[in-house]
């Protein structure tokens, strides 16, 4: 006599559901191995076997390639240089105020990727019109800084070297990696303020025992 069993037949049976990936999930997967690896690594294939799907799911989101290379500089666009666009023309300004906003812009990471910039940076070797872009939003966030120090009473010529060490301070940090515990980061702000700022402004929250004797 046969068994009785719960089971239902192989017709009636749902399939195990597929997988679905948005646009946003290509493009956050890409992101990671264009700071990682760099835009040469980023191939329709890898990250195809990243996620187990074929290549037609890839095609369903993006026209080819190009169009995912795309979307990954519009995030750093959005990310890394819409906050400076925001201050193009702001004119009417408090210099040490307007320095301390630009500066939080790549201090506080939100949503400036340090990562993300230094990669573009790194892609824009192998494109010209990305390397015009990457360049015309260097002499951007120059010129942002250098409107900060005119405005704080610095000549021409000198506002436009400190804009560029506070700058290329900042850039070369991101570049060697440069790692340092928050505590210690937050402790040596002032005095970063202190040496880029000086003579004629004082960082205001500098201590008073690391302040000029003279009380410049």
């Amino acid at each position: 006599m046969a068994r009785k069993t719960n089971a239902k037949p192989a017709s009636d049976r749902k399939p195990s559901p597929r997988q679905t990936l948005s646009r946003e999930a290509w493009v956050k997967a890409a992101r990671k191995v264009l700071e990682k690896r760099g835009i040469a690594e980023v191939k329709i294939d890898r990250l195809a076997r990243h996620f187990k799907v074929t290549r037609g799911s890839f095609y369903f989101h993006f026209s080819s390639l190009k169009d995912l290379h795309d979307e990954l500089l519009n995030e750093w666009r959005r990310a890394n240089c819409a906050p400076f666009e925001a201050k193009r023309h702001v004119t009417d300004i408090d210099g040490l105020q307007f320095f301390t906003q630009i500066v939080h812009i790549w201090v506080d990471e939100k949503p400036f990727s340090p990562l993300l910039d230094l990669a573009v940076r790194d892609w824009s070797r192998t494109s010209r019109s990305l390397g015009r872009e990457v360049a015309e939003m260097d002499d951007l966030r120059i010129t942002l800084l250098q409107r900060a120090f005119r405005a704080m009473g610095y000549g021409p010529e000198e506002s436009l070297v400190r804009a560029r060490l506070t700058y290329f301070h900042q850039i070369g940090q991101y570049a060697l990696s440069f790692k340092e515990d928050p505590e210690q980061r937050k402790r040596h702000g002032p005095i970063y303020g202190k040496v880029l700022l000086a003579p004629l402004v004082q960082e205001p929250n500098l201590p008073k025992d690391w302040q000029d004797t003279d009380g410049n």
